[in-house]
């Protein structure tokens, strides 16, 4: 449900998205079948149909901004996960658009500068804040076996290579193990935020709640889109014109599936 303000400024078509909650809508959303997982792929697909050479454009267009960030010294990885979410906002309004009849416009890639743009920041705050954390805690562990080897007096080359190679696993499961959670946090927190109006800290705390409840489907959703990933990579890395927006869409799907009572 919608409301319109008659005393309003004029906003472009792509910024007047916010909804309130509606009586469908489900806190903390709802726990679905393992099969779902494979769902949310095949109606992102149907979304991605309706208009493909526009969703590869805006794919494209997100890669080479995201590219030509990277490549600012030092603080370009830092900019991307600031923006990272008022991007993804963007594409879950575009998705919005197309799921009720409207047609996709590339200026929706956009649509999270010119509303709860703020908010979305603090997510990509938070974000940032939690990977920097993970990079501390991976420094410090690989930096302890480091530490250790070095004080344990004559060493041969074998024993270097072992310990290296211990100290790169417990990074990897470090990694993991803390990577996991942050993911799970924010995957539906722009969404929230841009549709709902929400908070940043309860977004994630939601989107987190969120996953948790629904950990079977997304397990089959990681096997299946590890499977696509590998068949995308084959051409020259091409199938991921399709792939790449197929699974920004699965977001939207997703959200749509879990946070809904079916009609």
């Amino acid at each position: 449900m919608t409301t319109t303000n008659p005393y309003a400024a004029p906003k472009a078509a792509v910024a007047d998205e916010t909804v309130v909650l509606s009586d469908d809508f489900v806190p903390g959303g709802l726990a679905q079948p393992a099969s779902r997982g494979w769902d949310w792929i095949a109606s992102a697909w149907d979304l991605f149909k309706r208009q493909p050479w526009l969703w590869i454009g805006i794919w494209l267009l997100l890669m080479l901004m995201s590219l030509g960030v990277a490549l600012i010294p030092f603080l370009g990885n830092f900019f991307t996960m600031l923006v990272w979410p008022v991007l993804m906002a963007g594409i879950a309004i575009g998705c919005r658009a197309l799921d009720e009849g409207r047609e996709l416009e590339l200026g929706h890639l956009f649509a999270g500068f010119q509303q709860r743009t703020g908010t979305l920041f603090a997510v990509g705050g938070l974000y940032l804040a939690g990977m920097t954390a993970i990079s501390l805690a991976v420094f410090l562990v690989i930096g302890a076996g480091v530490f250790a080897l070095m004080s344990g007096g004559e060493v041969d080359s074998s024993t270097v290579a072992a310990m290296s190679g211990i100290g790169v696993l417990l990074g990897v499961l470090v990694v993991m193990a803390l990577m996991l959670p942050l993911v799970m946090a924010i995957w539906f927190a722009p969404t929230l935020v841009v549709f709902h109006g929400m908070g940043a800290l309860d977004a994630m705390k939601m989107s987190f709640a969120a996953c948790l409840k629904n950990m079977l489907p997304f397990l089959l959703y990681g096997v299946i889109f590890f499977g696509l990933a590998i068949v995308a990579s084959l051409p020259l890395l091409l199938g991921w014109l399709v792939l790449g927006p197929v699974i920004s869409i699965t977001v939207y799907t997703a959200y749509r599936d879990i946070f809904f009572k079916p009609r």
